[in-house]
């Protein structure tokens, strides 16, 4: 239950949202680019800190909880479902290629990438509808989670004295949702690319006062307390399966345990795995992280952002995590996790949050989540924002749109995006239905295309449609029919996918020459690019091939090494378990100075790597 304290830090600091977006509204309409890229103005350090507040989501934050209270460190796998590697991939390669493109959007970059002819204007409506696709799935995902955490905050028994009409108990959740996404639809829609990175700023800062206080609330729990798990659960390797039976300790853990499909571990992490490199290859999904590596000053910076956003992301969310977690297992019987009548998994951040952490801290911390809330939300709307504005109404519609007409279109998109998002989010059952969705079906149906696009010189804009579609029909479709795991069809999703990009690259001739010349010597991508290069190196024999291959995958496996330590390193520190957690930082000091000598001495003497 809140109190007055609490309430009145929540206020202040909604309103200081406000007044964020009111100050950087005038900044934000002297053009398109300031609006949707803060200018392209940004240093890379604060575009990292953004990006981290963004990817520490209320959603993510609840369902990584859930997880390490269920799967204790085997949970440290699941993430890359997403896969949270991706981020090693930006880092070492991806994030350069991409900023050298120059453009304001993903959809943008593929008419760099395919021209402007039948199949880049093909591509080019494709990737849109994946975009915008995306947003929807994400900000439905943002959406649910928000209001199942509102909730134990807020009773329903004292807003429904106030109110004029009754809710069911099972739409409380998407009630409290709509609230609380007005205030980040005010400051997003209003402040556009710069209020959305100086008030992620504002939300790091309070995300990380409130981790550190968590982990050691947890810290000193431990020290007073004996942790009851499974067989198991401190182990983060495993068999084919996951083999952890809590009977005789929480013996409802079991039933989730089944229902999120995951006791076949080996056969489920070699899919994750295989699906989590692919869709890393592939590069961002057009979405705020995308926007974000298009926002900054150059292709360095774009990568040193992507480096930051790992160093100041992980090791503090995950000391909220561990802090949750762990406080949730020792004192799991004065948790309030039934709606309903029904356990519900998903809520034991909350439900930690309200019996846990003190007075006036109460109110710092449930800012900072809403906080991560309005992050993510704000970032997503401003990427679908920018695809609908630049990629439809400015391309098709209206190109020679003036400022007043573009301004009224941003605010007018923004406002329906989430109205459809709002919809979409009473269809949702829970946070790991709608996430296993996104980034197994339809990041599945995005893999092949865009892991083609950089490293097949013959692969054309007609392949990248027919690949993209025959992705997102069965994206669309299994779901209705079939009760698995999402992640068990991708492969056919994905075979699916290559069908329709090799047939659709064969129905037409190849890309204009010019094209792919200009995007192969800016971008300087490896892979199989021979005849083009042959082209280049005629008429400039000066030309280099990157032939940085095996040194960017090497430079990859050290740096998820290091990242799935900065995961383990916080747990390890609440459990008191000191000799584990010193080998770990060794292992990742030494994972540093490899990527120092082996990554940023070489990418910071890379052509065209300073260029803005």
């Amino acid at each position: 239950m809140l109190q007055g304290l609490d309430i009145l830090i929540i206020l202040l600091y909604l309103t200081g949202t406000i007044l964020i977006g009111l100050a950087l509204r005038k900044r934000a309409h002297k053009s398109k680019d300031d609006y949707l890229m803060g200018g392209k103005s940004l240093p890379w350090y604060t575009m990292g800190l953004s990006n981290a507040s963004g990817m520490f989501d209320i959603s993510g934050t609840m369902w990584l909880v859930t997880l390490t209270f269920v799967y204790g460190f085997k949970s440290i796998w699941i993430p890359w479902l997403w896969p949270v590697f991706n981020q090693v991939f930006l880092m070492v390669y991806l994030s350069a290629w991409l900023r050298r493109s120059n453009v304001t959007t993903g959809a943008e970059w593929i008419l760099f990438r395919f021209d402007s002819g039948r199949g880049g204007r093909w591509s080019h409506a494709i990737i849109v509808v994946f975009a915008i696709l995306s947003c929807l799935g994400f900000l439905a995902y943002g959406f649910i989670g928000l209001g199942k955490f509102v909730e134990i905050f807020i009773p329903w028994e004292i807003v429904s004295t106030y109110s004029p009409f009754d809710i069911p108990a099972a739409y409380l959740p998407h009630f409290y949702g709509i609230i609380f996404t007005l205030f980040a639809v005010f400051y997003s829609v209003l402040g556009g690319m710069s209020g959305i990175v100086w008030t992620d700023v504002l939300q790091y800062g309070i995300m990380t006062v409130s981790s550190i206080v968590i982990a050691v609330i947890a810290w000193q729990a431990m020290g007073e307390n004996t942790l009851n798990v499974p067989e198991g659960w401190l182990n983060p390797f495993f068999d084919w399966e996951l083999n952890m039976d809590w009977s005789g300790i929480i013996i409802e853990v079991n039933s989730k345990i089944v229902s999120d499909g995951y006791s076949l571990f080996g056969i489920f992490f070699m899919l994750m795995v295989f699906k989590g490199i692919l869709s890393s290859i592939a590069g961002p999904a057009p979405n705020y992280d995308m926007q974000k590596i298009l926002s900054t000053k150059s292709p360095l910076e774009a990568a040193k952002m992507s480096a930051f956003s790992i160093a100041a992301l992980i090791p503090t969310r995950y000391l909220m995590v561990g802090g949750f977690s762990i406080l949730g297992i020792l004192f799991y019987e004065d948790l309030k996790l039934s709606t309903a009548g029904v356990i519900d998994f998903e809520k034991v951040l909350p439900a930690a949050i309200e019996q846990f952490v003190p007075v006036g801290l109460l109110g710092l911390l449930l800012a900072g989540l809403l906080a991560a809330f309005m992050s993510t939300f704000a970032g997503t709307l401003n990427a679908a924002q920018a695809y609908i504005v630049n990629d439809i109404y400015l391309k098709y519609k209206n190109p020679l749109a003036s400022s007043s007409k573009i301004k009224l279109m941003n605010y007018s998109s923004g406002i329906v995006v989430v109205l459809i998002s709002i919809v979409l989010g009473f269809f949702v059952q829970d946070v790991n239905s709608i996430l296993q969705w996104i980034v197994s079906a339809l990041y599945g149906s995005y893999v092949v295309s865009n892991v083609l696009k950089w490293h097949w010189w013959r692969f054309n804009g007609e392949g990248y449609f027919w690949g993209m579609l025959a992705g997102i029909i069965p994206a669309l479709v299994f779901p209705i029919f079939t009760d698995t795991l999402d992640l068990y069809y991708f492969p056919i999703i994905l075979l699916i996918s290559i069908a329709g990009s090799i047939i659709g690259t064969y129905s037409a001739p190849p890309t204009n020459k010019k094209v792919l010349k200009d995007f192969y010597k800016n971008t300087r991508p490896w892979g199989f690019w021979g005849p083009i290069h042959r082209d280049i190196t005629a008429e400039d024999p000066n030309f280099t091939r990157n032939n940085g291959f095996s040194r960017d995958m090497i430079n990859v496996v050290v740096g998820t090494l290091g990242q799935t330590l900065l995961v383990v390193i916080p747990l390890y520190l609440i459990l008191h378990e000191t000799l584990p957690m010193l080998v770990c930082i060794a292992i990742l000091i030494v994972c540093i100075i490899f990527l120092k000598m082996n990554w940023w001495d070489h990418i910071k003497k890379e052509p065209n790597i300073k260029n803005k």
